[in-house]
This record gives C-alpha cells, structure tokens and sequence, in this order.
C-alpha cells in the first residue's frame, strides 16, 4: 500500500460483512511476510551479513532486487496500465506525470547537477512511502478483524507513524551528508537530538494508547496484525535512530531506505497486491489466474523498467552507466511512489471490497474495460501462437540481458581483482564506477600509469561529476604530471568556477608552475565566496608574506587562526602551519610597536608546541621571542628564551636549525659585551653543525668564527681544545650577567 491509505477512511464496514477470519492468506504468512514479523531476523541478518560476507551479502542483494524489489514496482503499472479502465482512469499518473519523469531523466543524463536532487528526493520518500503502506495495512487488519478504530484512534496511530517519519528524516538532515548524491540539509545534532527524543516518545504514547484501546473492544487475536505492523514500524524507523543515538555509528540513507528495508517493504507489497489480483481475476470470471504467472510477469516486467534503460544509454548514448541507472532508479521509484497513492484508496469502493471484504459488488464496466483496448494490445495479450512466441521470446530476452546485468555487478563487485573488474568494463566500458574501482585495484598492484589511465577514463564517461574529474586531476598530481593536473583544474573551473576547492588546488599548481599572480587570484577568489577556507587563507598569507606584503599576509594568518581555533578537531594534524601562523602574526606586531599583542602571540605558540609535542618548532618560536625580547631591551627574557632553545635542539637531530640557534646566541652574546671566549665557543659549535651541509648559512658562521678568533688571539687556541665545556659554560650563564648595565 502506499501513502495514499494515510488519507481519512470510509466509515467501517459493519461486523456481519466482514469474514469470521481477519487474515489475507492464512495468519503464518500474513504475520511473517505482510505485517513484517520477519524484520528484525532479517535486519539483524543484513547487519551480520555487511559486516562479515560484504561481498557477498551485495551480490546476493542485487540478485533478490530481480525476484523482489524490481516485481514489486511492476505490480504498480500492472494494476494501472493492464485495462483500459484504470488507465484511463489514472491518465494524469499513467501518461503525463510519466512524461514528466521521463523529461527529468533526460535532462538528468545531459545535466549531473539534476542527479542529486532527484536521488534526494527518491530516498527522502521513500520512508514515507514505507509509512504509509504499513499505517494502510494496519487500518485494514483493524477493520477486518471487527475493531473499527475510532477516529481518535486512528489519528493517534497515524500521528505516531508521522512522527517515526519525522524521526529517521532528522536522522538522516543531522550534519554533512555522507553521501555526494544525498542532499542534506545540515541541521546540528543539539537541535535534532532532542526532537528525535520528542519523536520517539510521540510515537510510543500515541500509538500505544490507541492499541490498547483498541484491543480492549475485542479478542486478543484481533490486535496482534495490527500490534505486529506497529513493532515493524519501530525496527524500520525508530530502532535505526536508537542506534545511531546510543552508539555513534551513523545509519548510511542509501543503505537504509534502499536496502534491506526495500526488500522487506517489496515482499509485503507483492503479498497484498497478489492477493487484490487474484480476488479481481475471480469476481470476473477468470479461472486461469495462477500466481506463478502473475509473478513471472511481474518478473519480466520488472527487468523491463530497471534493466535496458541505463544500458541503452551508457551503450548508445555513451552515458556513464553508474549515473543512468542511479536517474532510471530513482525516477521509477517516484512515479511508483506517485502512482501507489492514487490506487490504493480504501475510500475506492473497488480497493474496499477486495480488501476490507465488504460484500459490495464493482461497477460492470470496470469488468468489462478490457474489450476496449486498441486491437492490437488484445492481440498481443491473446492466446494465438504468434502471440504466444512473441511474449515468450521478449521474457527470454529481458532474462537473457538480466542475467548479463548480473553477470556484469559480479564482476565489478570484486573490487580487488583487476581481471575481474576489466571483464565488467568490457561488457560495458560506460561506467564510472568500474573504472574508480579498476583504478584503486590498478593502484593496489603497483601499476600507477594503469590506474591513472582508469581514473581518466572514469572523468571522460562523466565529464559533468566533479568527484571523478577531481579523482583524475588528483591522480595526476600523484603521478607528478602537475602540467597536465594544472590544466584539468582549469577545464573543471570552467564548468564550477565557484568550487573551493577546486580553486585551492588550482592555486597551489599555479605557484608550482611559476605562475604567482594566478594562485594569489585564486586563493582570493575561493577566501571572497568562502571566508572559511582555512588552507585558501594560509596559501595566501604565504604567498603574500614571500612578497614582502607582511600586513596583508598577517591579515590572512589572523583569519586562518581564527578558523582553527573555531574548528580545533579539524585541524588536529596542522600543527606547524598553526605555529608558523602565530609567529608570523607575532612578528608582524613585534614590528607594529604592538608589544603586548606580540608577546602574546610568541608565548601562544609556544605553549602550542609545548602541548603538541612539537619540539623543533617550540625552539622557533622561542628563538623568534628572544629576539623580540632584546629587541625590548630585556636581556635577561632574551637570553632565558635562547637557552631554552638550544636546550630544546640537543635533544633533536636538526644541526641545521641548531647551528642557526648557536650562531644568534653568540651573536647576542657578543652584543651584551660578554666574554670573547664564550662567543668563540658558541661559533665553533655552530660552525661543526653546519659543516654537514655547505652553502651560505655555513660560509656566514665561518666568517664570523674567524673574526671571534682574531679578537681573541692566542687564547683561541685554547677554547678549541675545550670548545665543548665553553660551550656548556655559555649555555648556562646566570640572568645576573645579562641584568648588568653594558
């Protein structure tokens, strides 16, 4: 049943029309299958199944979409499409809404932006759709088994299934989406968790007044359908929410609303819809009626609405096949989900005759609508041989290309196996998604050039996916082809020119490339429609900073700052480019005259590095402080702030960094007049540190070594042969030498 059994029912047949029996088929079945007793064996097994046998619990999946899923959609257009009656009757569902659809899915193929929107759409109402057929059941079952629900009641329930709706529909809007084909509306969990609770609470209360009450008016047997679609109703939607609540493990929305939730809401539809057939093909005469058949067609009918359409597009069309057979899913689900609402009507006196078991009679000409078809539709559905070979020939070749449609998922579903995966591009070399997963097994095997190749081939099929044309300019980044990456970033701004992302990549291949003004223009242009781009905001004070543009450039890292400090868990691993920040905006207010705002900022880093365990950067900014703090004459600060420094680099394997360090301790040494032996000493170790790597830094050591050495004279000679223990003796002068006047 679909939605549309959520709408106000006719009044309730009296007791006397009803059977003595509330059950469809017999109570096992209708319990199991058509009020969902089979759920929570059946969820916990998909639970168990997706986390040990993924694989193969996926592939079995597909498999049951063929038996299950793609008949139940089929049973929808049999009962609209299968006389002229109810077409005629449903014309605006049955034609033009159709038409409607059909138009989204075209466009849908030559415009992917359309694709998400739809997807959303589809796997938002589903759930509802779920919601409506089990409330529609449960009011049937109440009023078979004799216990017209008041209208009290009946609000109540329906309220309560309302809101478990309203519940899973705040669990999957709660933060980012997780999926890029699911739209999500964002909304923070402090807002989302309470409701939910209200929610669940709601649909407790409400629906388990009205069962009791309900029950009490008569046997015990006659609410246990109704009290069982109640419990199935929960295990569909409040159990998932529960769990992500009490457990943290978020429920994925395609996993959910398209998975094993739609095989268990397809099984319950075929059950209903076989036997409203059945009883139809009976009141009319039809003692050829069987269910295998009626099933076989459903069958049949369901690969026809599934299967050729994305394989004549991806194979005619060349449109990525992942993407058209995602449009054809969705679009089918919606007209069925349209569809579903207008027949199943219990206010319909046909649908309430066949399923509430009242004795009234259907319109005659309902019955007879069959002989208006067009000839040739009562030709292709008569019992001549060449109809007969016609419709046998079509089922054998929907089945054929079925089985190739399966044989096509298995072999991309092993996602490992290069073999594998080149048999399924092969059968069709249109799919995105067989060539993201070639390309990771590609990668996996150590084969870079042929998973590139994959990656390329992947953006080529959809060239309007910003997911996969990013994938390949970033394989090509890898691959070291920053020339060709730099140009695929230009061809993707050219369709997203809005995209941060992208523009912050872009950047950074610009400056790569030797192209300076292109990146700054970029990063500015990705900070001005998101001020929020941490990275965008970094670049740029970089680049800015390199220009000698040091009050722009501090603006920038003030900006960045601020972004990490509002969003710490998110930058967790950038702890040299914060601390680079904090000395650059420091420095910048060192050279302000802004004194307090410049300590601030070297203490901040360093206390940053302290708690980071960033030791080598912790030296920095103590070196960076020292020299502010002579700068502030403040010698005793400054000459604490180097020793903890060098302190810190002994511990370390940087010589370069610490020869640096030694060298401006000398050279501060030297400025507070200390003793030439000491700065002698400081030279010495700083030119052995260096020594390793020869180049400027090294030759400036040298330089200054050798004029320590000419003041000093022959003592020189002495302070070498114990260069270490004068070393140490500078290292550890007291703050009483550096508090004298010089």
């Amino acid at each position: 049943m679909g939605p549309a059994l959520t709408a106000a029912a006719p009044p309730s047949a009296p007791a006397s029309s009803l059977r003595q029996s509330p059950w469809i088929y017999r109570p096992g079945t209708d319990l199991l299958i058509g009020c969902g007793a089979w759920s929570a064996p059946l969820l916990l097994l998909a639970f168990y199944a997706t986390t040990a046998y993924a694989r193969a619990w996926t592939v079995a999946f597909y498999f049951l979409a063929l038996l299950c899923n793609y008949p139940h959609f089929m049973a929808t257009v049999y009962r609209a499409y299968h006389t002229r009656t109810e077409f005629e009757k449903y014309r605006i569902f049955t034609v033009h809404i159709a038409l409607l659809l059909a138009l989204a899915g075209v466009i849908a193929h030559v415009w992917y932006p359309l694709l998400p929107w739809i997807f959303t759409l589809y796997i938002c109402w589903s759930p509802w759709h779920y919601t409506g057929q089990n409330f529609g059941l449960l009011m049937m079952f109440a009023r078979r088994a004799g216990l017209a629900p008041s209208p009290a009641e009946r609000n109540a329930i329906h309220l309560s299934f309302i809101a478990s709706f309203l519940l899973l529909m705040l669990s999957f809007h709660t933060g980012p989406s997780g999926d890029r084909l699911i739209l999500s509306l964002d909304l923070p969990a402090r807002v989302t968790v309470p409701a939910r609770a209200v929610l669940a609470l709601s649909f407790v209360g409400a629906s388990g007044w009205a069962l009791v009450s309900m029950a009490r008016r008569g046997r015990l047997g006659a609410i246990l359908a109704p009290l069982t679609l109640a419990v199935t109703q929960f295990l569909w939607f409040l159990l998932p929410a529960m769990i992500e609540l009490f457990s943290g493990h978020e429920v994925p929305q395609t996993r959910y609303s398209s998975g094993v939730l739609a095989v268990l809401h397809s099984a319950q539809y075929l059950w209903i819809t076989s036997y409203y057939q059945q009883s139809e093909a009976r009141q009319r005469g039809d003692a050829h009626w069987s269910f295998s058949r009626y099933l076989l067609t459903l069958v049949a009918g369901g690969i026809a609405l599934f299967i050729p359409g994305p394989w004549i597009a991806s194979r005619m069309f060349h449109a990525d096949f992942a993407a058209s057979f995602l449009t054809f899913t969705a679009l089918v689900n919606i007209h069925h989900f349209i569809l579903d609402g207008a027949l199943w009507k219990l206010r319909d006196s046909r649908v309430a005759a066949f399923l509430l078991n009242t004795n009234e009679k259907t319109p005659g000409a309902e019955l007879s609508a069959r002989g208006a078809w067009p000839s040739a539709a009562r030709w292709l559905t008569g019992s001549t041989p060449a109809a007969r070979g016609l419709r046998i020939t079509a089922g054998a070749l929907l089945l054929a290309w079925a089985a190739m449609d399966q044989l096509h998922f298995y072999w991309s579903s092993e996602a490992d196996s290069v073999p594998a995966l080149e048999r399924a591009a092969k059968l069709n070399p249109h799919d995105s998604s067989v060539e993201m997963r070639l390309a990771r097994a590609e990668t996996l095997a150590g084969k870079r050039d042929a998973s590139l190749a994959a990656l390329g081939r992947a953006a080529r099929v959809s060239p309007g996916s910003f997911p996969l044309q990013e994938a390949y300019a970033r394989g090509l980044i890898e691959a070291g082809r920053e020339a060709e990456a730099y140009a695929q970033y230009q061809e993707m701004l050219g369709h997203w020119p809005g995209n941060t992302d992208a523009l912050v990549n872009y950047g950074l291949l610009a400056q790569r490339l030797g192209h300076g003004d292109e990146a700054i223009d970029s990063w500015q242009r990705s900070i001005d429609i998101d001020p929020g781009q941490a990275n965008a905001q970094h670049y740029l004070a970089e680049a800015q900073d390199r220009r000698g543009e040091v009050q722009a450039a501090a603006r920038h890292y003030r900006a960045y700052l601020q972004i990490v400090a509002s969003h710490r868990d998110e930058h967790r691993n950038e702890t040299a480019s914060v601390l680079a920040a904090l000395i650059k905006v420091a420095d910048r207010d060192a050279a302000g005259n802004q004194q307090d705002g410049a300590l601030a900022g070297y203490n901040a880093a360093i206390q940053f590095a302290e708690r980071a365990n960033a030791q080598a950067l912790e030296s920095l900014a103590l070196v960076h402080l020292a020299d502010f703090e002579e700068r502030q004459e403040r010698a005793v600060a400054a000459a604490s702030a180097y020793q903890r420094a060098l302190a810190i680099d002994a511990s370390l394997s940087d010589p370069t960094s610490a020869a640096s360090d030694w060298f401006n301790y000398a050279q501060f040494l030297e400025r507070r007049h200390l003793p030439e032996r000491l700065v002698f000493a400081c030279l010495l170790r700083a030119e052995e540190l260096a020594s390793a790597t020869p180049g400027i830094q090294l030759n400036t050591i040298v330089e200054a070594r050798r004029e320590s050495e000419a003041h000093l004279g022959h003592e020189a000679a002495a302070v070498r042969r114990s260069s270490g223990v004068v070393a140490k003796e500078a290292l550890a002068l007291p703050a009483s030498l550096f508090a004298r006047p010089r």
